[in-house]
């Protein structure tokens, strides 16, 4: 397969080919499609904006206080709280093509081209739509696996924290090379309800191989053959129940190969940072400069994730091909 051009797009390096256009990639964005998507979510004008206060309660006990004691006030005690922060990051992709690319539309490469229309009349449009899913697809990528990172000059950069990140400062468990069990799942599950967790719309994210291994644990041990189903953000998915919560089961290529997350996501949402008289992610012509247009698509976009206490993973899970 050809290489992808870098710089300008012409009539010998963007040909047109006859034939239905497929891409072996994933276009799919699960977890992005469940929590509101590239047109859905919060704005903010800020590019730090909150996630959610924090306050904890002290151990619980029993008071032992005689009628006595009960005659003077006790000295006053106050809850204290924590702001949680995240941050907006830049997404930012152009395309450049030449006039005489443009006008070439009919012009068709490959074996046997009479009587052939080309795949994509239009070039320009091709671009941009495949642009604006790779963007999709570095959301989904980031929200997923993102570190943070606050940009302290102009010349650094902001990056989004993302919820296994997010977890690993909150729920989680080692699996240590260990296969996917409903064990390991239990202990997941009990960790997060002992952690706080409140099981609002929970969902389990995994790749093609957990994904597998989770179905053949339920079908087997518990004769879960044919589990609901259920529709969130535009996604078909599995619910299964256990002790603590139901949860909706999704398949992510973007879910690390030895990594299950489990997520709420009524405390998710994508965050967006308009730009004044443009938008949140918009496309724009740029100077031109020849025989060519040029534009870029521009967006600023983090993840509202609230506490990791309402989340949890299992890392370290065995895989086929683990060396």
């Amino acid at each position: 397969m050809a290489s992808n051009v870098t710089g300008m797009g012409t009539t010998f390096n963007l040909p047109n080919y006859a034939g239905q256009l497929y891409t072996a990639s994933p276009t799919k964005t699960p977890f992005l499609s469940m929590i509101g998507g590239l047109t859905g979510g919060m704005q903010t004008e800020n590019d730090e904006f909150p996630t959610g206060v924090l306050y904890e309660f002290p151990e619980a006990a029993q008071p032992e206080i005689s009628e006595t004691a009960s005659t003077t006030a006790p000295t006053g005690g106050e809850l204290v709280k924590s702001q949680q922060t995240n941050v907006t990051q830049i997404f930012h992709e152009a395309i450049e093509i030449t006039y005489a690319r443009l006008a070439n539309r009919g012009k068709l490469s490959g074996l046997n081209t009479a009587g052939a229309q080309p795949e994509q009349p239009n070039e320009e449009d091709f671009q941009i739509a495949r642009k604006l899913e790779k963007i999709a697809r570095d959301v989904e990528f980031t929200f997923l696996n993102g570190k943070y990172q606050k940009a302290s000059s102009a010349g650094q950069a902001n990056k989004t924290r993302g919820m296994i990140e997010l977890c690993s400062t909150g729920t989680t468990i080692a699996a240590a090379n260990a296969p996917l069990s409903l064990d390991l799942l239990g202990q997941l599950y009990r960790k997060m309800a002992n952690a706080g967790a409140i099981f609002g719309n929970m969902v389990l994210l995994a790749n093609a191989e957990q994904k597998q291994r989770l179905t053949s644990l339920y079908e087997k041990q518990l004769g879960y053959n044919s589990p609901a189903q259920r529709n969130v953000g535009g996604m078909s998915i599995t619910q299964i129940e256990n002790d603590f919560f139901q949860m909706g089961v999704a398949y992510d290529p973007f879910m690390p190969v030895d990594t299950i997350l489990i997520v709420d996501l009524a405390a998710c949402a994508p965050v967006f940072q308009a730009v004044p008289g443009k938008g949140v992610l918009f496309l724009e012509e740029l100077a031109k400069t020849g025989a060519a247009n040029r534009k870029q698509i521009y967006g600023e976009i983090g993840l509202a994730h609230g506490p990791s206490f309402l989340h949890g993973t299992l890392t370290g899970l065995d895989y086929e091909g683990r060396e």
